[in-house]
């Protein structure tokens, strides 16, 4: 065989020894992918429970830096959020219960007294046949809720489950985040250990910062709401109080769904004049207050990103993931950027004399 031979046996041997290699490596990572997909629901249930530890970590270090153990706070946190939400489900979810079934049933009644004390209303609810069609709706809502009782049974319990699960992983990542913190800066190399060390600190601080602060800010849009509509003696305030403080925590339009929520439910219950014009009024003014004297104080420095930022960033996380993907997106995206404002500082203005020369 001829050195020529050799070497064109030789190349063909090497181009099909990387062709292997390459096909192995793309099919690893289909497989990976597919793998993925497959347990894409456990792998979601992993991420908010690890954010909803990230987001709490800063009350842990609260009492940790009090001379508590870290076990004793997480104990702690743990069993005043069961005992939180045990109070709230039972002071508000009777009556929101009664009362959001009130409410339903009443809906043709409130729509027919409201079509005979004002002519607009009274056109558009004969030419569409809005009475006769909520009627009929309601009327068959019972129905439809007993004929898809199974289904519903099921959700909620898939939902319960997935819950249970989330607060799980939550107390277990809260438990261990020390040691993932530092695990994840000692399997990278020693040259980048303190930039990633810097990283989770700002990652940690800032989705704890942000998501304890919205907490805050829905919780005081809530009891503002409640306290409002119990003033004006407007029916049903519990739920929809409750409504306003959950729709809060959407981002950009979460305050303004929970007040046309309201305002459409006080026209209905308690007429335009005087009930519906003050809630517009008290929503209007809670807004100003909220964005320009709540939202700063609470939230502080942890977002500092640009309305039109937020608005896509919270769209991208929606699509993703639902409101929990809208809401986790807005902290990473600060996060990002501080990252990336301290990777590249804005370039500074060079002086007048560098300039010249």
């Amino acid at each position: 065989m001829t050195g020529d031979d050799r070497r064109t046996t030789l190349s063909a041997g090497f181009v099909f020894t990387r062709a292997a290699a390459g096909t192995a490596g793309v099919l690893a990572v289909l497989l990976a992918a597919y793998g993925l997909y497959l347990v894409r629901g456990i792998v979601v249930l992993v991420l908010i429970g690890l954010f909803v530890a990230v987001s709490l970590d800063p009350a842990v270090r609260w009492l940790t830096a009090r001379g508590l153990r870290r076990s004793w706070a997480i104990t702690i946190l743990v069993v005043t959020g069961l005992i939180l939400l045990a109070a709230f489900v039972w002071s508000l979810v009777p009556p929101i219960t009664r009362q959001g079934g009130a409410l339903i049933a009443d809906l043709p009644h409130y729509l027919q007294r409201l079509s005979d004390q004002s002519r607009p209303v009274r056109e558009l609810t004969d030419r569409y046949h809005l009475t006769a069609r909520l009627t009929e709706l309601v009327s068959a809502l019972p129905g439809k809720l007993t004929g898809g009782a199974f289904g519903y049974l099921q959700r909620f319990l898939g939902a319960l489950a997935s819950t249970v699960t989330v607060v799980v992983l939550s107390v277990y990542f809260m438990a261990d985040l020390t040691r993932l913190r530092r695990g994840l800066v000692r399997v990278t190399p020693a040259a980048h250990r303190p930039r990633v060390a810097h990283t989770v600190d700002v990652i940690t601080d800032k989705v704890g910062a942000y998501m304890i602060g919205n907490l805050i800010i829905s919780l005081i849009a809530g009891v503002a709401t409640l306290v409002c509509l119990e003033l004006l003696r407007i029916p049903y305030a519990a739920p929809l109080a409750v409504t306003v403080a959950v729709t809060d925590l959407i981002p950009m339009i979460g305050a303004t769904l929970g007040a046309a929520i309201c305002v459409i439910v006080v026209i209905c219950t308690s007429g335009i004049w005087p009930q519906a014009v003050i809630v517009v009024l008290f929503f209007v003014a809670y807004q100003q207050l909220e964005n320009y004297f709540i939202a700063p104080r609470v939230l502080r420095d942890s977002v500092n990103l640009s309305a039109v930022t937020v608005f896509l960033v919270a769209l991208t996380g929606g699509t993703i993931l639902g409101l929990v993907g809208a809401v986790m997106a807005i902290p990473l995206a600060a996060t990002a950027k501080v990252l990336l404002s301290e990777a590249w500082p804005a370039a500074e203005p060079a002086s007048p004399g560098a300039l010249e020369s």
